[in-house]
């Protein structure tokens, strides 16, 4: 028999080498961690220092113990044939909300799964009984046409455009975070609920228990940490292309903004104005001023964004020393390369402290010190050349066991050089983001994806998972990244769309490796990368250009009210862009549609995702009134209407006539 005891503010159970502890971590969540022969390990990966709470409330016996916090209550019973103790958690009414798998008689299944690695530590899986009418959302940017993720397999492990955040929001009224750095799987099965660790020391996970979507996602903001308040210049237009390679190119496509006075919030440079990658300087070929380069931006208003790579060419003048101070990642076997475009490399480890540093202070002295504050940190997953995911250790641990941690720590690298120079509102661009990563001023954009429409349905979906999952800042870039040709009619059409959606994005930001594309050679005179073809909103034809100033004026009108969406980020945790049934949880119908969300409480928008599609559907949610953005035409909730949509128009409804200033300020022909 195992043993059930109170010690302090935790329940713990023991046996047969295992041990099992569960404690309150914040209001009406638990922090749930188990271990193998060994005491808990106090890690911070994603959660904060638990703030104190009332006291929790406990009843124990031989055979059963339960502790309650707030609106949750966590019951373990061991059985009383296997010996094995299961968790099941509880909210206020005495709901069930999840519950651990049991013995399950013959069968010997076990919930908590450690099997051991020889010489090594333990490939855990942790198994829940699987409810049939429950849908779970979040878990962050996966690429599919998918919402409810009930059914679905999800690989634990980044990718380039794939941001893994596991974090799940039920419709059963919990949230759940898996708070392990491994890679791994989830399986939300039909059968069963499974998290898997390829390599870990130990179980740890948070659950809340929440009566609104909007509270559980508090409650996880709260325990993991919020954004700092989004600047100014993120409420507006950004210019980006792949990519300005000179100054003077940078320079002149910001004069013709201001010569049009189409009003630009950042300009943006990208990948290869270095010489070598890991130099983290301009090559002062093509950008022999950089300080009176974001002088003259900063006249005009214009900020400047620069690209940052973490990778370090083998060739670049910083390899020698951090090859020699262990501050790059090291592969485990094979060559010690761990990409090769644009030369070979090796990654910097920003799980070290010291390579954190060092990098930050060679940026700081050719970037920051020049006056640029904003950076656009690429590349964050970090993009092996090959994802072998076990081939790679770092300085805390091999890659299985802790690299979904490195998005974070690399946006940790540049929020805690900035904040230390003084700068209070940060925001950086970055490639990829786990649990966390919000506090550190994640702006995250969801990669190389293609301009498909196909692709562009993926980002809407995306668009809200990452929201539920911690990550308020999202974007994507505008007409997709590659593939996108301007003299396509048929692109034409995808960008104006993909474009009406970003002024509907928490930051609205034109991106993309246009055709046709140029090779260019480097100071060196040998090839260096190529530049894609022009990228600026005049550059699309006439139609398309008055399309997109007349998005971005409305952008520019909605200012004031986008700065109140990302105070709520700031304050709470909540969302920018939100689903449905976040605003409208007692609606079930919110809880099914797609392709349309909420930008706030305020306005619910409806992009078109189809080819040669001018109407769609829109379903107003019960409980409120609805106003067409372009008409002042009122409707009932609780229906689906069909609703005109020719190319200039994205269907925009205001909830309960709250903006009455923004009708009629995009006009339709």
């Amino acid at each position: 028999m195992g043993k059930i005891s109170k010690s302090g503010k935790r329940l713990i159970w023991t046996f047969n080498g295992e041990k099992l502890v569960v404690e309150p971590w914040g209001d009406n969540s638990f922090r749930v961690r188990s271990t193998m022969m060994g005491e808990i390990q106090d890690t911070d990966y994603a959660l904060l220092p638990a703030k104190e709470t009332k006291d929790p409330v406990f009843k124990v016996s031989a055979q059963q113990g339960s502790i309650t916090n707030g609106k949750i209550k966590a019951v373990l019973t061991e059985d009383a044939w296997s010996k094995t103790g299961t968790l099941a958690f509880y909210n206020q009414k005495n709901e069930l909300l999840l519950e651990e798998q049991g013995w399950h008689g013959a069968l010997n299944l076990y919930a908590r799964k450690f099997k051991p690695i020889i010489g090594g530590d333990y490939r855990l899986t942790a198994s829940f009984e699987s409810c049939a009418d429950e849908k779970l959302f979040g878990m962050g940017q996966y690429q599919q046409e998918i919402m409810d993720l009930k059914h679905c397999t999800m690989e634990l492990a980044h990718r380039n455009s794939q941001a893994s955040i596991p974090f799940v929001l039920s419709s059963k009224g919990y949230g759940f975070l898996w708070h392990n750095p491994a890679v791994g799987r989830v399986t939300f099965g039909k059968n069963v609920t499974q998290w898997e660790a390829y390599s870990t020391k130990q179980l740890d996970y948070w659950i809340t228990a929440g009566d609104t979507p909007a509270e559980i996602e508090e409650a996880y903001a709260e325990v993991t940490g919020k954004v700092p308040m989004m600047p100014e210049y993120g409420l507006g237009f950004w210019q980006c292309k792949l990519r300005y390679w000179n100054q003077e190119q940078v320079l002149n496509a910001a004069r013709e903004y201001k010569k049009r006075n189409i009003p630009l919030d950042v300009i943006v440079i990208d990948f290869f104005h270095w010489p070598r990658m890991g130099d983290f300087r301009f090559d002062e070929k093509f950008f022999p001023n950089p300080k009176a380069m974001n002088q003259e931006l900063e006249d005009m208003g214009i900020k400047l964004m620069v690209s940052v790579w973490p990778q370090i060419d083998l060739r670049s003048e910083n390899f020698e020393e951090m090859k020699e101070r262990n501050l790059l990642v090291k592969p485990e076997m094979g060559v010690n390369i761990s990409m090769t475009f644009g030369g070979d490399s090796l990654f910097f480890d920003a799980t070290n402290p010291e390579a954190r540093k060092f990098v930050w202070e060679k940026c700081k002295k050719n970037y920051y010190d020049h006056g640029i504050k904003i950076f656009w940190l690429d590349e964050a997953e970090p993009e092996f050349g090959v994802y072998d995911f076990d081939n790679y250790r770092y300085y805390l641990g091999p890659n299985l066991q802790i690299g979904n941690i490195y998005p974070q720590m690399y946006s940790r690298t540049f929020y805690e050089g900035m904040t230390e120079e003084g700068q209070e509102k940060v925001v950086n661009l970055v490639r990829c983001a786990w649990a966390g990563s919000q506090r550190y001023g994640a702006l995250v954009w969801s990669g190389d994806i293609h301009s498909t429409y196909e692709d562009f349905r993926k980002q809407i979906c995306a668009g809200l998972h990452m929201g539920l999952a911690g990550i308020p800042w999202w974007t994507t870039d505008i007409g997709g990244f590659a593939g996108g040709n301007p003299e396509d009619e048929s692109f034409r059409q995808l960008l104006v769309r993909w474009f009406e959606y970003g002024t509907f994005c928490p930051v609205m930001r034109l991106h993309g490796d246009r055709m046709p594309a140029t090779m260019l050679p480097g100071s060196d005179g040998q090839p260096n990368c190529h530049t894609g073809g022009d990228n600026e909103v005049w550059s699309f034809g006439k139609e398309v250009y008055e399309i997109m100033c007349s998005y971005i004026a409305f952008r520019e009108c909605m200012r004031d009210y986008t700065r109140t969406l990302m105070e709520e980020a700031h304050r709470k945790g909540s969302p920018v862009m939100r689903t449905m049934f976040y605003e409208f949880p007692e609606d079930k119908k919110c809880w099914e549609v797609k392709e349309q969300y909420m930008y706030g409480s305020d306005l619910l928008v409806a992009p078109v995702a189809y080819k040669d599609v001018m109407q769609r559907k829109v379903y107003l949610p019960f409980g409120a009134t609805w106003t067409d953005l372009y008409t002042g035409e009122l409707f009932m909730g609780g229906q689906e209407i069909m609703v005109d949509a020719p190319l200039e128009k994205i269907p925009v409804f205001i909830r309960d006539r709250r903006h009455p200033e923004f009708i009629g300020k995009l006009k339709t022909r």
